[in-house]
């Protein structure tokens, strides 16, 4: 995996250098960074510096949406699967329509669709445009379930993003998009 240089963009120094002046904050991966630099002051530590927080910053999101789904009544891979269906348009999707998005195999598929018709979540039928074609739609308790774990799910990460102003919020979401589009476009992530 490599990601192209910015052709104008400064060479970043080897080491990131940590908040100056009285209102720096200096959080965990500060002090990781520094304890690198010291024990290996030859390698480019920059890496770590963003890495590092996007691996902790991840850990609060996954336990925001674990609780979000939990209180939906509602596992992860429910919420994919519910969630892609009521961003249809018609909350609706084909069973390979649905792979694609959730990034399943048809297997795995046909045991979690199978598993949300006896929870009453979705329904699977012959499509009415489509009589040779599978179509599985939100039942109304799925759309009830989707939509409590969504609002709760948004609570929350609005409580994580809160220490950010809007265009700081704005800053960083086209920054991460820059560098996850480049891994998306080399390859599709896996599920």
């Amino acid at each position: 995996m490599s990601i192209p240089a910015d052709p104008g963009a400064e060479r970043r120094p080897v080491t990131p250098e940590p908040p100056v002046g009285e209102a720096a904050e200096r959080d965990e991966v500060d002090r990781i960074v520094a304890g690198w630099t010291q024990a290996r002051g030859d390698l480019d530590i920059a890496p770590l510096a963003v890495f590092s927080r996007i691996s902790r910053l991840s850990r609060f999101l996954e336990s925001a949406r674990r609780e979000a789904f939990t209180a939906a009544g509602l596992e992860g891979w429910e919420f994919d699967m519910l969630s892609a269906l009521r961003r249809s348009g018609d909350d609706a999707l084909s069973p390979g329509e649905l792979m694609r998005q959730t990034l399943v195999t048809s297997g795995t598929m046909t045991t979690r669709i199978d598993k949300l018709v006896a929870r009453g979540l979705v329904s699977k039928a012959r499509s009415p445009r489509d009589g040779r074609a599978v179509e599985v739609r939100l039942m109304p308790e799925g759309t009830a379930r989707v939509d409590a774990a969504m609002a709760a799910l948004l609570a929350s990460e609005r409580e994580l993003l809160g220490p950010l102003g809007a265009e700081q919020e704005q800053a960083l979401a086209a920054t991460l998009r820059r560098l996850l589009l480049t891994f998306e476009a080399e390859e599709p992530p896996r599920g």
